[in-house]
């Protein structure tokens, strides 16, 4: 393969540079100002004035972190295994990362929204989007835990996602690889990608008391890759828009191949219009599959539906519904002013960043200033929807986010900086190298309609000379950065889980006050529920064994189970009836090959174990909750497959036997 001269020069140059700014900088040591540790101190026994929710990566999860100690407050499970607490193990959460797949027990944790009133945090829910089998989560705030799982049909790569309108009507996700549709052969050659290929966009319901999530319906769209992407608020209510590459449309190489034409596209959609077409029957029903899973707080329980049917609509046929805007090449960020007049578009390749503005792009519909079409798709003059463009902001702008005074403040991967800029003058203010090649930043409400302007986070890729190292991998970087003043202060480092991708924040009393402190034991409607130690026991149902388990500081009851047989289904249904906040159990049997349980306050869960050998078994809790955590323990008695041992259980009365003791006498020395 042959590639153009200046194309080559031009990757070899951004190499170096991104080489150049992964060396540390002379004054490393001396950006951060020296009342920084007064900034960023909570005293023992405080709280932090923000929670920060951060994109787990590559380890499926989400994060929780404390602003501005930079405090690491819980890791949530979300589309991963977590032998911490059982999530996926457990028999009442392995449905929640059920696919059409299968269980998946892994993903790609990339991109978060936290749930909106009027374009407002409101602090109900945060939704998480899985990039590898594309899913969305919701996550109930009041319980830190992962109450739903949604899969997307039509879709691969879910990176486009999840992205919610400004009452949280819909949760959108675009796809990232364009692929054939689920109900067509897809079976075809890769090369034919322009044929056979189509990008889709997944609206998601929400509805407002329960967050239960359904798909509303799907636009199928031209075959191009969907990056990023945020809701229109204010004037420009009721529109979605989506940065998009690969308008080349290619299929292999695309370092190379899907980076040819000076311009890729911000997609506008106008999603109110698309929802009345809905509503007036013009979707066509498609058969796809795709699972709904969902845990219920009342049973502790998930439950794993899979659906057959999504209403689609075919954009082309339907004018008016959605409109290209060219962007510099390889759009990444694609970001809406508190206002919503300004949508700032994001191009990887760029020096510049272009400010598009909705008030133009709506003029430029009604007198169709285009410039011709792309798959059937109106494709609006550049020069028609632009406000201006930021000139010379740095290289490799990513993301942009913004304060509550008008500002904007830009990643720049290659550059390796922060970069401040104002909205209506496009001019930049400061910049601010971090450490190094930052993919996203954060602003508590920096997308939303009321922004704060006192902090922001970057989220680095490379942390080299940062922390102590630990081999050839280190940790990513999160960096906090005091804005409230002209120019930015960089006042703490800290290591953050995973890879992070995007995060979102929000004032702690939005959501600190609602937390739920234990669960009402009287409202454990799981079905394997022990109310209390009277109502353990140990049942044998063929070859399954149920033993229902409790579990209080210092023991477990009952702590003597005999009777069960090698190859038997055990399930230990263990419920922590304490109640006091903060009071988990845990439990763990010897041999078994699923993980622990961490039981709630309140809360049922349960371990299926099966048992290959006969022998003794000890269990315990796991989960330190008590001066006596050590003696909280007990034995399983496992017998060979065709013994006659029957099933026993107790606590505390099956007492030693008398041993066979070697009597000594003392003699006194005279």
């Amino acid at each position: 393969m042959i590639l153009n001269k200046n194309k080559v020069l031009g990757l070899a140059a951004l190499a170096l540079l991104f080489s150049m700014n992964a060396c540390k900088p002379k004054n490393a040591g001396s950006v951060v100002s020296g009342d920084a540790a007064a900034q960023t101190y909570v005293a023992p026994g405080k709280y932090d004035e923000y929670y920060n929710f951060v994109s787990g990566g590559f380890s499926g999860q989400v994060s929780v972190y404390g602003l501005p100690s930079g405090r690491l407050l819980k890791v949530m499970p979300v589309f991963s295994v977590a032998p911490e607490n059982g999530w996926g193990y457990s028999e009442e959460t392995k449905p929640m990362l059920n696919t059409s797949h299968g269980m998946i027990p892994w993903d790609d944790q990339h991109h978060l929204d936290l749930s909106q009133t009027n374009g407002e945090i409101d602090g109900r829910w945060l939704f998480a989007n899985a990039n590898n089998t594309p899913r969305v989560a919701r996550i109930d705030l009041k319980t830190f835990h992962t109450n739903e799982i949604i899969e997307l049909p039509n879709s691969a790569g879910n990176h486009s996602s999840p992205f919610i309108t400004e009452n949280t009507e819909y949760v959108v996700a675009g796809t990232r690889f364009s692929v054939p549709p689920d109900d067509k052969n897809g079976d075809v050659p890769i090369n034919s990608y322009k044929k056979n290929f189509k990008g889709t966009i997944s609206f998601i319901s929400v509805d407002k008391t329960s967050g239960n999530m359904d798909i509303a319906f799907q636009l199928q769209c031209p075959a191009v890759n969907f990056d990023l992407s945020h809701a229109g608020k204010g004037v420009s209510s009721g529109w979605f828009f989506f940065s998009c590459y690969n308008t080349e449309q290619a299929n292999t190489l695309l370092e190379v191949n899907a980076s040819k034409g000076d311009k890729d596209f911000i997609m506008a959609v106008n999603w109110k219009k698309a929802a009345e077409l809905i509503k007036a029957g013009k979707g066509r029903k498609q058969a796809v599959k795709y699972a709904s899973n969902r845990y219920d707080e009342k049973t502790h329980t998930a439950t794993s539906t899979i659906k057959n049917e999504v209403t689609v609509l075919d954009v082309k046929d339907f004018p008016g519904l959605v409109y290209f805007i060219p962007c510099p090449k390889s759009p990444h960020g694609c970001d809406i002013d508190p206002s919503g007049e300004y949508i700032v578009g994001s191009g990887k390749l760029a020096a510049l960043i272009p400010v598009f503005s909705f008030s133009k792009i709506q003029k430029a519909i009604a007198s169709k200033a285009f410039e011709g079409t792309y798959d059937g798709i109106p494709v609006i003059k550049y020069d028609a929807a632009l406000y201006g463009e930021v000139k010379k902001p740095g290289l490799g702008p990513l993301h942009t986010e913004f304060d509550d005074k008008g500002n904007a403040y830009s990643t720049m991967f290659v550059s390796s900086e922060i970069v401040k800029w104002n909205l209506k003058d496009l001019k930049v203010l400061d910049r601010h190298p971090v450490y190094y090649s930052p993919g996203h930043l954060m602003i508590p409400g920096g997308d939303t309609r009321k922004p704060t302007g006192k902090y922001l986070v970057a989220y680095n890729k490379i942390t080299k000379d940062r922390f102590l190292p630990t081999g050839p991998e280190l940790a990513q970087s999160a960096q906090l950065f005091d804005i409230s003043g002209d120019k930015m202060k960089l006042i703490l480092d800290y290591p953050t889980i995973g890879e992070p991708h995007y995060a979102q924040a929000v004032k702690a009393s939005v959501i600190r006050d609602q937390s739920v402190k234990f669960f009402k034991i009287e409202n454990n409607k799981n079905p394997f529920v022990s109310m209390g130690e009277g109502a353990t026991k140990v049942v044998r149902e063929g070859k399954k064994v149920h033993v229902y388990m409790t579990a209080i500081r210092s023991h477990l009851t009952p702590d003597n189970i005999e009777g069960i047989k090698v190859g038997d289904e055990v399930y230990f249904h263990v419920t922590n009836i304490e109640q006091d906040w903060d009071v988990p159990h845990g439990f763990a049997i010897k041999g078994a090959k699923t993980a622990e349980l961490l039981v709630l306050p309140g809360e049922t869960s349960t371990l299926k174990w099966v048992p290959e050998k006969a022998g003794m078994y000890p269990f315990y809790c796991t989960d330190f909750c008590s001066a006596l955590h050590q003696e909280m323990s007990g034995y399983a008695r496992v017998s060979p497959a065709g013994s006659n041992v029957p099933i026993t259980f107790s606590t505390g009365t099956n007492l030693p036997k008398e041993a066979n003791t070697v009597k000594t006498q003392n003699t006194a020395s005279n």
